[in-house]
């Protein structure tokens, strides 16, 4: 579905007026994209989007009378196709609201900070702005959009130990908490490699994200630390708003979390942390970028592939935003 040159019409949900004058202000200011209602409540939200038929509905998980997650859940009851964008506080219980709305068929979020929609932010403008573009642009039927086909010399752990890998490394953004659950719950208890994982995600909810995924599937998972030697079986998230690499010790390859002074888009960044395995690893590598908006991983997808490493990308198909994905695919790696 292709939206570029029509308006996009937003539903507004959230309890308090200021964030929903705000958002919409932020929405209006892009002719591209219309305000054609608001609701103060999960309720209101469900009985909006019928009457309404908005093209995207943005969403709070805290509201009276039914919060955000279950509204969610209702409106898919009989709309599957509408993206939904949750807006979430930045804390670990928010995160893990967050996760639970995505369960629901949330299709993004993006963290609530008063701060930045209190002032007049260009920047917090134009990535609500391109996110939900983005969003409706990938506008498809839930129930009929096809799944993520994980390939048999990922998931095998023959496979994996045969084609001589000796890591596995994941990067994603938008649409990415869901594709990398997917990808995490494809593993056996007994898989041989250590997987690390770059997703674009605030600090407060990389820990939240870890818990979950942990409970989840068969091998481990957890945020990463500093100084941490690689295990196999085990799933190290890099910590949000800050930057993972890999360096060389006396005992091998081991994590380093760094603070990134740089003026980096990404924290974390998956260019980064690709950069830093094809240096320690060459191409003993399997580099995996799945959905999300922009090009992060391009580049080290590159130096990756000049070292000999392999790397996939994620199908258009079953994105929920073919940016990062795409990039790879165009640059022929």
């Amino acid at each position: 579905m292709n939206r570029v040159n029509s308006v996009v019409k937003v539903l507004v949900v959230d309890d308090s007026s200021f964030f929903r004058r705000r958002i919409t202000e932020f929405l209006s200011a892009d002719s591209n994209i219309e305000v054609i209602g608001q609701a103060v409540n999960g309720q209101e939200a469900i009985e909006k989007a019928k009457t309404l038929k908005p093209d995207l509905i943005t969403m709070d998980i805290e509201m009276p009378q039914l919060d955000g997650i279950s509204a969610v859940k209702k409106i898919r009851e009989t709309d599957r196709s509408t993206p939904i964008l949750m807006f979430s506080s930045l804390t670990h219980d928010g995160a893990k609201a967050t996760f639970a709305a995505l369960d629901a068929g949330a299709s993004d979020f993006l963290p609530k900070k008063f701060e930045d929609i209190a002032a007049e932010h260009s920047e917090v403008k134009q990535k609500l702005c391109e996110r939900i573009h983005s969003l409706v642009r990938k506008k498809t039927t839930l129930s009929d959009a096809p799944s993520i086909k994980i390939p048999a010399a990922l998931k095998t752990v023959n496979a994996a130990s045969s084609r001589g890998y000796q890591l596995a490394v994941i990067g994603a953004s938008t649409g990415g908490p869901i594709a990398i659950e997917t990808v995490l719950k494809s593993l056996p208890g007994s898989y041989p490699l250590p997987v690390l994982l770059i997703q674009h995600m605030p600090a407060s909810f990389t820990g939240a994200f870890a818990e979950r995924l942990d409970k989840l599937c068969a091998i481990n998972v957890k945020e990463a630390e500093d100084g941490e030697q690689l295990r196999a079986g085990i799933a190290y998230i890099a910590p949000g708003g800050r930057q993972m690499r890999l360096k060389k010790s006396g005992r091998g390859n081991i994590i380093s979390i760094e603070d990134d002074l740089a003026a980096t888009t990404y924290k974390p960044s998956v260019d980064v942390t690709f950069n830093s395995i094809a240096e320690a690893y060459r191409g003993r590598v399997l580099a995996i970028v799945l959905t999300g908006m922009g090009s992060d991983g391009c580049d080290g997808a590159r130096m990756l592939r000049e070292k000999g490493a392999t790397v996939w990308a994620q199908d258009e198909a079953s994105c929920v935003v073919y940016g990062m994905p795409m990039a790879v695919v165009k640059e022929n790696l």
